[in-house]
Parts: C-alpha cells; sequence; structure tokens
C-alpha cells in the first residue's frame, strides 16, 4: 500500500430498486417477522454492517435462519444448530439427515418441471438444454445403473469429465445415493489423475473418451486404459463418447458400459434421495499437490448446502429464470460451486473449451448467446481482456448481464476500472476471494455494498474474517495473515485418510490455535472492504518490509509488454540477505531495456524502493499448477538449491516445462553471464519455448 494512499473511487452502487427487490432484502424482511414472532426482543439487524455482525456473533440464530429462510427439507431434524463450536471438530446441526441433490433438483416435480436447468455450450457451437424435470430422469437413470451395479452409501465414484450436463447429472446421482464424488479435468495427466484418485479407491470411473479444447481433439483412452489398470477398486466404468461416435474401452479389467445405454436401460426410473447425516461426505477436492500427493479435502452434504445457499441466493442474488456461467473445469472447485446455481434455481450454463478461441471475447460471445445474468471468470481472464484491448458491449446484447465474478487471484486495480469502463455503472464486478478448503467464496460482493476500486466489499455473511500481525494479535487497515475466528458449516468435515484429524490440524490450526489461518496476506479497511494481496508463505520481505505477492503484479502486469510475471524473494532460502527477483513472460513486441526501465520507475514509486527487482529475467512462461496458480514457493525452493523433484511434483503442474528455466538458473547460480543486474538491460534467455498442450 502506498504511503499517500487515499481512498479508492466507488466503481459501481447498488440500484436502489434492485436493492429492495434482492432476496438479501427479502431475508432481512422475513428476519424482521421472525424475531417480532418469536419476541426474541430488540430490532432484527437491518442494514448490511449490523446484520454482518449478527452472522458473526449469533452462529447458531445465523445459520439457523439460512436453514428456515431457503426451506431446508431436514428427513431428521437437528437438535441444536450448533452443539460445539470449537475449531477443530466443530458439530453443525447435530441428528440432522439431509440430502444435497433433493435440493438440487427439488424444481422438478409439478409445474416447475419446464424450468430450464442446463445448457450446455461447447466449444464447437453444440448446445444442449436440460428442465429440470428432464434432469431429474437423467439422474435417477445414473443412479439406478450405480444401484445395480452394487454402488452403496459411502463408495466413491469419479469422474473424468469435461464441464458438461454429463458431469452434472453423475455427480448428482453419486449424491443422491449418498456415494462420495470427486472429479477432475480430463486435459489432467494420468500421473496427476492417479494421484488424486487413487487414494480415495473409488469403485467406478465415468470418463469420456477425448474432448476439444482450442480447435483441436484430445483423445484421452490412453489414459483412461492406464487409470482402470492402475486402481484396483474400479468394478465398473461409464463411458462417454465425446470425439468418435464408435469409441470402446476393453472389457478388461472390469466392465465397460455406455452412457447412453445406461440411461436407455434404466430410463423411467423413479427419482429417490436417500437421507445421510448432516456432516456425510458429499465430495472430495483436491489440494495442488505441488509438493506432495494432493490433499484430500472432505466436503459434507449439509455444509455445503447451507454455504452455497447462502452464498448464491444472498450474495450472489441469483434467482430462479436467471443464468448462471462461471468459467471452470471439473478439476476446480469454481465447478462445484457453478453447479450449485441449481440449489436456488438459477439455469446453469456450462461452457466446454477455450474462453480464447477463436479470440479472447468468447466469454463475452456466450454472455450475449445465451443471456447470461451472472458471468464469472478469472482474474487472468479479464486481465488479458483488457491487454488485448478486447471491448465487451461493442456490437453486443448484453442487457441481461448484471454482474461479472473474478477469482482465483487478486484482480488489479487496472483490471477493476477495465471492467467499470466496458460494461458500465449497471454492471457490478464481483471480486471474490475464498478457495477450495471451504469450497466457497467467503469475501467479496454484496448487492447492497458498494465496489470500490480494487477492493473487494467484504467478508461475506457468517464469516468472521480478520486480520492477523504475526503474534496473532488483530490489526485494523493494516496488511496481516487472512483468519477465520469462528468456524462455518463448509469447512472440511475432514481430509481423506487423517483417521484422527492430526494432518487437517497441522493445515489450517498449528499457527494460531482454534483461529482458521487460511493463508493470504489480507487488509481490512476501515470501510470494512478487503484487499487481498497474495500467499502469505510467498511473502516479500524487503528491508523488514512484508508485502503480498499480488500487490507486486498488480504494477509489473499492468505493464503493456508484460504478459505474465513471477517475483521471488531469496531471502531465507539459503540467502539471509537474499535477492528479489523478477521472472517476465514479455508480449512478442516489446523491448526487454524499456520494459525493465519503465518498471523500476513504477515499482519504486508506486509500492517502495525497496521492492525494485535486484535481477530482471525474461522467461518463456511462469510455472502454474492444474488450476492456473503460480509456482511461488517451489520456484523459491528450486532457486535455494532444492532438487526439483523435491521442491515440486510435476504431474500437479499445467506446464511442467515451465520450470526448467529456473533448474538451469539454479545450477549455475554462481555464473553471471546469463543473468541480469537491475542496474544493466534485461537480456532473454536461451530456453526452449514451452510445448504446446
Amino acid at each position: 500500500m502506498a504511503a499517500d494512499e487515499v481512498e479508492p473511487r466507488v466503481l459501481w452502487q447498488p440500484d436502489a430498486q434492485r436493492t429492495a427487490d434482492s432476496t438479501m432484502a427479502e431475508f432481512r424482511r422475513w428476519l424482521a417477522a421472525e424475531w417480532d414472532r418469536r419476541g426474541d426482543g430488540g430490532p432484527a439487524p437491518s442494514g448490511p454492517d449490523a446484520l454482518y455482525r449478527w452472522s458473526v456473533t449469533d452462529l447458531a440464530g445465523f445459520w439457523g435462519a439460512v436453514a428456515d429462510f431457503f426451506e431446508v427439507s431436514f428427513h431428521e431434524r437437528p437438535s441444536d444448530v450448533l452443539a460445539d463450536a470449537t475449531m477443530p471438530g466443530t458439530r453443525w446441526f447435530p441428528g440432522a439427515t439431509v440430502n444435497y441433490a433433493e435440493h438440487a433438483l427439488r424444481r422438478g416435480p409439478g409445474r416447475q418441471n419446464n424450468d430450464l436447468a442446463l445448457v450446455e455450450a461447447r466449444e464447437d457451437g453444440r448446445v444442449e438444454r436440460y428442465t429440470f424435470g428432464e434432469l431429474r430422469i437423467h439422474v435417477a437413470a445414473i443412479r439406478a445403473y450405480l444401484v445395480d451395479l452394487g454402488v452403496r452409501r459411502g463408495d466413491r465414484v469419479v469422474g473424468l469429465l469435461p464441464n458438461s450436463a454429463h458431469a452434472v447429472v453423475a455427480f448428482l446421482a453419486c449424491a443422491s445415493l449418498g456415494v462420495i464424488w470427486s472429479s477432475c479435468s480430463p486435459d489432467f495427466g494420468v500421473r496427476a489423475v492417479a494421484d488424486r484418485f487413487q487414494q480415495i479407491e473409488p469403485v467406478v470411473l465415468i470418463t469420456v473418451d477425448g474432448y476439444e479444447y482450442g480447435g483441436r481433439g484430445f483423445d484421452i483412452r490412453p489414459t483412461v486404459d492406464r487409470l482402470r489398470a492402475e486402481i484396483p477398486s474400479l468394478r465398473g466404468t461409464l463411458l462417454i463418447r465425446r470425439l468418435d461416435p464408435d469409441a470402446v474401452l476393453p472389457d478388461r479389467p472390469h466392465p465397460v458400459l455406455d452412457w447412453s445405454e445406461a440411461l436407455q436401460r434404466y430410463w423411467g426410473t423413479r427419482p429417490r434421495f436417500d437421507p445421510v447425516p448432516f456432516d456425510h461426505p458429499l465430495w472430495v477436492l483436491y489440494s495442488s499437490g505441488t509438493t506432495g500427493l494432493p490433499k484430500g479435502i472432505v466436503h459434507g452434504h449439509g455444509g455445503i448446502l447451507l454455504e452455497h445457499l447462502k452464498a448464491l441466493g444472498l450474495h450472489a442474488d441469483l434467482r430462479p429464470g436467471e443464468r448462471f456461467l462461471w468459467y471452470t473445469t471439473t478439476g476446480w472447485m469454481m465447478w462445484n460451486f457453478l453447479v450449485s446455481g441449481l440449489l436456488v434455481g438459477a439455469t446453469v450454463v456450462l461452457y466446454d473449451g477455450s474462453p480464447a478461441h477463436p479470440d479472447t471475447a468468447r466469454l463475452w460471445e456466450l454472455a450475449q448467446r445465451h443471456r447470461i445474468s451472472y458471468l464469472g471468470t478469472s482474474a487472468g481472464y479479464l486481465q488479458a481482456c483488457l491487454k488485448q484491448d478486447v471491448h465487451p458491449a461493442a456490437g453486443r446484447d448484453l442487457s441481461r448481464l448484471r454482474a461479472v465474478g473474478s477469482t482465483g487471484a487478486p484482480l488489479s486495480a487496472a483490471g477493476f476500472d477495465w471492467v467499470a469502463r466496458e460494461l458500465g455503472p449497471r454492471v457490478q464486478l464481483a471480486s471474490v476471494s475464498g478457495g477450495t478448503d471451504l469450497c466457497t467464496a467467503f469475501i467479496g460482493a454484496w448487492p447492497d455494498r458498494p465496489v470500490w476500486l480494487g477492493e473487494l466489499s467484504g467478508p461475506m455473511l457468517g464469516a468472521a474474517v480478520e486480520s492477523f500481525d504475526e503474534v496473532g494479535r488483530p490489526v485494523a487497515d493494516e496488511v496481516g495473515e487472512l483468519v477465520l475466528t469462528r468456524p462455518m458449516p463448509s469447512m472440511p468435515v475432514a481430509f481423506w485418510n487423517d483417521p484422527d484429524g492430526a494432518r487437517l490440524s497441522a493445515a489450517y490450526f498449528e499457527d494460531f490455535p482454534g483461529v482458521w489461518r487460511h493463508g493470504d496476506w489480507i487488509r481490512i479497511t476501515a470501510r470494512g472492504s478487503c484487499v487481498i494481496y497474495g500467499r502469505s508463505d510467498s511473502t516479500l520481505n524487503r528491508g523488514g518490509v512484508r508485502m503480498g505477492t499480488a500487490e507486486f503484479y498488480r504494477i509489473a502486469e499492468q505493464d503493456e509488454g508484460v504478459l505474465d510475471s513471477l517475483v521471488i524473494d531469496t531471502s531465507g532460502a539459503g540467502e539471509p540477505e537474499g535477492r528479489l527477483l523478477c521472472f517476465l513472460v514479455l508480449a512478442p513486441e516489446a523491448v526487454e531495456e524499456d520494459v525493465a526501465a519503465r518498471l523500476r520507475v513504477e515499482l519504486r514509486r508506486e509500492l517502495s524502493p525497496r521492492h525494485v527487482p535486484d535481477l530482471f529475467v525474461v522467461v518463456p512462461a511462469v510455472p502454474r499448477t492444474l488450476n492456473g496458480k503460480k509456482c511461488e514457493v517451489p520456484v523459491k525452493k528450486i532457486l535455494a538449491g532444492t532438487p526439483v523433484e523435491h521442491a515440486v511434483s510435476r504431474d500437479a503442474l499445467a506446464n511442467p516445462e515451465a520450470l526448467e528455466p529456473f533448474v538451469r538458473m539454479a545450477n549455475r547460480s554462481g555464473e553471471t553471464s546469463t543473468q541480469v543486474e537491475a542496474s544493466t538491460p534485461s537480456q532473454a534467455l536461451p530456453f526452449p519455448p514451452p510445448r504446446a498442450r
């Protein structure tokens, strides 16, 4: 944060009529009526600040109200809302039984049968649509297939699937039965998939024969063959033909059934939903796995149901008839979040393909064609649109679009400004932050709070967000550790293969006992808004001044000549007085010397003289995880001399070849011929371009 920072300008103000009509306003009115009816004493919390304070102080009152307001269907009523608020080990809604899939599909019966549930849009232009009634029929048929195969509650079923209706049907079929779901995107390498699926011992694999991306088809049957051989727990495979109508898999080591044949065989089966305990596992998500086996993060039916109803119903204000698209794959928690749009009756739009094919405006074309109300994407995509001078509204009817969601990384102030400038004051920029750990965003947009330039509107309801200093003291309007001081229902019920909870406790509660440490730097402003500064385990500590990497990237990547960047502070990584290294991916037309000179000036002015890099190095690509996160900590370890096989799992990376420049640099750390000090012009290193994917 610059010393002379002034309050940022407001980019978006809530519309009075929309706010009054919002589900959040309806919730407040309902809550006031409930307080009056029960005689709870005093007025019910009304404005956003009062409602937020109540939601994080009276956890039982708030989450019980969420369950009642959204009419959660408990087969067995809970004996309490919150039996134990201790973290870890919180006990939510003890004794309750519920089913996530039942709520996702409850718009199906009766007159709502013909409401549109899913739109699947493929890269090649093909579109498929499913009403809630049709979706229920498909889910019931796949459930019946699983039952006939002997799959029972608590078993695991895995999907190697694109973002498609097949994936949604398969997941809901599993959830309806109390079977635990897990998925990976078909572009994952075989080792990355095996590392995730093997540890949970699935009994059924649901897979495609291939997928399309960037105008090309990719046959994944060799990957599927290896997985079937390497996962001995599998008893059956369900094959979906996406590329080749005649694609086959060998009927060994276990039977293979075609998806269409399964539907035909079990068509007309009556939908059923088995009640399961509130914390019964719904799905297993995974950590990035950059430094070992990915951790299996287990979430429960009830916790996810309540959290997603709150986040999507109250904060995103999604309603029946609105269309919700978030660009994602089945290997990212945003897919699970997207599917939960069904819980609030929205039409979920699934896009399978590249967001930049045939050009970077593809998502805006989809928004027009499918009349999207809420379009979610990544900060990286919005930055790419800014850099490539894309004009979303030029020649397009985006009149239905009211919100653009951004996550995956902090969005720069220039990115905020671009969205506001291009889409106008009517469209809310919903920049949000959360993560796989809770499978939600818990800092971000409100329908009745402004959006300030470069800031998230604030912590969401029920999320007791604070900023801690290094000894665990709360700090105000200062950068500190992002923590949650009170539990949330969507916190993991367990890590897979962690029977005593030791690994889960070490992951979140080791630094501040009883307080969830999330692993990000955050500043909570006097307005209650928030700024995320990147991962706290990759801090830039220069002359005692700590700063998150996101703040550095905001400056570096707004330069027109910089396509991507990676900053590493080597302090403490074998170098007590370390250097600040900046690795740049340059645009083809960029002049290295000019870019380096501009960055020195901008970083000195916007951050501090301490944060001008000691070294600029040009690289072909920045190493990223399968979910697109920059690999700051693994690169820091490699540069400190850690063997690459101990620093990072190549199978966890989207572009493992991007590690090679850093390995070579570490191997010749004593040489200077290929290194460029900040006082001299930056030179390109002779590294090969990344391989095509």
